[in-house]
């Protein structure tokens, strides 16, 4: 992708006007449209309800769409990770159509890629809805598709992620594009291997057949709708569905000053060279009602495993920077992405080549994301927010069970502030940008199933940013391991916090430190430690930039922010100026320290 490209993906077949027909009921094209969302929805909630591991049935990792007979969006579901959705739903699906043609697919077919651009571990899987009105019909009217994060599939590690690899072999099993089932038969050769690859065998096929049947349920659900209108209707609805889109997008687009616009950032470093910052650079360029997110400037794939493909990686960061900053309401389909553009060269770490590493393929993204927003401030000032906290603050416990052979790995992200707006202070503690709605997983079922306990978790005061409108808290969370085990955190961002907006303070980024039985504590970041019984983690995850001038926040709103324990009366004095009593009664309000 070294020019600049369309990020829309839709192709109408040459038999269907490109165009929507306006004599097409308004309703039915609401009807269908609502109910698509309907099946997305109702395949999400059978996936929690079935799978197996607690990171699918309880922290939800994956995500649930549909896609037209060439991959263009319909619809995805509400909840899910939207990092899965951008654009990898339709770029596996468009993969199969290269590999066996328009027409080789048959019903019952179920096809799995993890050639998606992100690490091996997530996994598309779909399958082919066909009309079964038309006995002409040989190509497929849409395509059902769930990515889901598979717990272990091979590599160095258990859970398959690992910051030291330098190749995509050394991270998994690859699988590009095969047919699990072929006509509902199963080929019992490809789940032998894939078994076979895994150290934890069991969640592993438990949460693949809720993936299977999550995607038989979506197809027998659009078939339905094909039933019920037919195969022209279908198509005109969906032409209508796509023109609306677009007609929104470009009146949100067209609300924003012409301009080139950009926004810099950097992480720590790739993980293998610490302390080496890596510079991101964005820009966004709004001409009329076209918005182009170039990201040429980015540095070019690393050694490291912190590439992403370009489905996964530039064009999930331009779809949802583009949601988030311009268009965040209703629901997204191909005709959202018809006004939004892509520069991404080949070879950039965004866009890397198929033998890359990409165990840590999302440690950018959060900041990209970010910088898409931030980068519009002075157009739009009102509508953007602080930096969020915009690392993944991932952490896992991996090891064998005690009293057995058998492999655990416990993992989860931590929830951290969101950046204050110019109307409110800033929400949180919630996962990044790139989680949507996945949840923490509750603590009573990690107790129960791994050796670990937690011994607290906790709001962290003094972590959002200062301003008119604070930012955001962070949280501490403590665990004490049970067991000897390997523990891995990956956090980053802590040399460039996140930003303030309009006069807001920069927030406090996050970090993390072992405590021996010993008694000797020791910072990580990006590391793997061995633990034993009895050591202690503590992980802080960082808060959320400040809105406007903290000279401009209120007494009442400070006042309250003390009292709540949200910040400390030593930071209401440096940040705000304001002066407390042992009571909280305000003494005095001065100039604050770090404005004088």
């Amino acid at each position: 992708m070294t020019a600049e490209t369309n990020l829309s993906a839709a192709r109408v077949p040459v038999d269907v006007p490109t165009k929507s027909d306006p004599r097409i009921d308004p309703v039915t094209v609401e009807v269908i449209k609502r109910r698509l969302v309907a099946i997305a929805d109702h395949m999400d909630l059978n996936i929690t309800r079935t799978a197996f591991s607690l990171l699918v049935s309880e922290y939800k990792d994956y995500a649930v769409g549909i896609v037209d007979g060439e991959g263009a969006l319909l619809c995805q579901s509400t909840a899910g990770m939207p990092l899965f959705i951008a654009d990898v739903l339709g770029a596996a699906v468009r993969d199969g159509i290269r590999i066996y043609g328009a027409d080789g697919f048959e019903e019952g077919d179920v096809v799995i890629s993890n050639d998606i651009g992100q690490h091996l571990n997530n996994v598309a899987m779909y399958t082919p809805v066909f009309d079964a009105g038309s006995h002409a019909q040989k190509r497929p009217v849409a395509f059902v598709v769930v990515v889901m994060h598979w717990v272990d599939i091979g590599g160095r590690n258990l859970g398959s992620t690992s910051r030291f690899a330098t190749d995509i072999w050394q991270e998994g099993l690859l699988i590009n594009t095969v047919k699990l089932y072929s006509a509902g038969r199963l080929n019992a050769e490809v789940q032998r291997i894939i078994r076979t690859n895994s150290r934890l065998p069991e969640e592993l096929m438990g949460d693949i057949d809720a993936q299977i049947g999550a995607c038989y349920m979506g197809r027998d659900e659009v078939a339905d709708i094909l039933r019920k209108y037919g195969l022209p209707v279908f198509r005109q609805s969906v032409e209508a569905m796509w023109d609306q889109a677009e007609r929104a997008a470009r009146k949100a687009i067209a609300a924003i000053p012409d301009g080139i616009y950009s926004a810099d950032a950097f992480m720590d470093d790739d993980g293998l060279n610490r302390g080496k910052h890596i510079p991101l650079k964005v820009k966004v360029i709004i001409k009329g009602e076209e918005m182009t997110v170039d990201l040429s400037e980015l540095p070019g794939e690393t050694k490291s495993a912190i590439n992403a493909g370009a489905s996964g990686g530039g064009q999930s960061v331009a779809r949802l920077g583009f949601r988030y900053a311009v268009l965040p309401e209703g629901h997204a389909n191909e005709g959202t992405f018809r006004p939004l553009k892509l520069v991404l060269p080949e070879g950039n770490i965004m866009n890397c080549g198929p033998t890359a590493a990409r165990s840590y393929y999302n440690l950018a993204l959060p900041t990209l994301i970010d910088l898409v927003i931030k980068s519009l401030a002075p157009a739009i000032p009102d509508r953007v927010a602080g930096g969020h906290y915009a690392t993944f603050s991932s952490v896992r416990f991996r090891g064998t069970k005690p009293g057995t052979k058998n492999a655990f790995q416990c993992a989860e992200s931590g929830f951290g502030g969101w950046g204050a707006l110019s109307d409110g202070d800033g929400p949180g503690p919630f996962r990044t940008m790139c989680h949507g709605d996945t949840r923490l997983i509750p603590i009573e079922a990690q107790e129960a199933e791994f050796p670990i306990m937690f011994e607290s978790m906790a709001l962290r005061a003094d972590s959002g940013g200062p301003g008119e409108f604070r930012g955001g808290l962070g949280m501490t969370k403590k665990y004490k391991v049970l067991a000897s085990c390997e523990f891995h955190v990956s956090v980053d961002r802590t040399a460039c916090p996140p930003w303030g907006i309009n006069g807001g303070g920069n927030a406090t980024g996050g970090g993390a430190t072992i405590t021996k039985v010993d008694g000797s504590t020791g910072e990580i970041l990006k590391e793997v430690s061995l633990m034993g019984a009895g050591d202690r983690v503590t992980i802080w995850t960082g808060g959320g930039g400040g809105y406007g001038a903290p000279e401009k926040r209120s007494m009442e709103r400070i006042k309250q922010d003390v009292s709540r324990g949200y910040v400390s009366r030593e930071a209401a004095e440096r940040d705000y100026g304001v002066v407390f009593d042992d009571k909280l009664n305000v003494l005095r309000r001065q100039a604050p320290a770090k404005s004088a």
